[in-house]
Formats: C-alpha cells, structure tokens, sequence
C-alpha cells in the first residue's frame, strides 16, 4: 500500500486519513500505526472486490442514507464497521470472505453498541 502525506486530503481535519482506490492519504502530523494501516488495507480488499467505483458509489448512497439516523452516519456505514470491527487482527484478510461488509450493513444490535462505548472509552 502506497502511503502518501498531504496537507490538503482528507479534506476534513476530523479523519486522519482517507483511502483513494488503494492510495493511502494521511496528514503529515498523523501518526500512521499498524492499526491504522491495517483499517485502510481492510478498505482496499472491499473497493477491489468490487472494482473501485462501485465501492464510493455505496459508499455514499449508505453514507447519505444514514446521515436522516440516529447514529453517526460515518460510524454505521458497513465498510468502515467491518474495517474498524478487525483493525487490531492483522490476519484478518488472510481468513477474511469475499463481501463480508454485507453483514454490516442491518441495524447494529446491543453487542455492537456496547463495543462502541467501550472503544470511545479506551480512546
């Protein structure tokens, strides 16, 4: 994966980095950890699967969809709840199954909302 500092991309100063079909933009005073590295890979594996634009084009529809919800829009979306689920397994896409962010995409249940509260509270 290619690692790429810039000033201008993200565009938000609220993400760290952002992943632009397997190009990884970071800000140059962001610290890139393995845990890091391994979110973004995890986007990789989901735009090849399925061939980049189809990835941002549901991306946004899900994004757009769920910002009219409860949640943070961002946070419920299926690819960065897969991705943030297995950040800190390093295996993971070595094991991990074609399409596995479908199962994110229904409503997250309580043992999801009690991860979340608890990684809040670790941060």
């Amino acid at each position: 994966m290619k690692i790429v500092r810039s000033k201008y991309l993200p565009p938000s100063r609220r993400h760290a980095a952002i992943n632009l079909f397997g190009i990884f933009f970071v800000h140059p005073n962001v610290h890139v950890n393995e845990r890091l590295i391994n979110h973004e890979r995890i986007h990789t594996a989901q735009m090849r699967e399925l061939l980049y634009i189809p990835f941002y084009l549901i991306y946004l529809i899900e994004w757009l969809l769920r910002l009219v919800m409860k949640d943070n829009a961002y946070l419920s979306i299926g690819f960065e709840r897969e991705a943030y689920r297995h950040e800190d397994d390093p295996s993971y896409l070595e094991h991990r199954k074609h399409y596995a962010w479908v199962k994110y995409l229904r409503k997250k249940n309580k043992r999801q909302r009690k991860r979340k509260r608890k990684r809040k509270n670790r941060d």
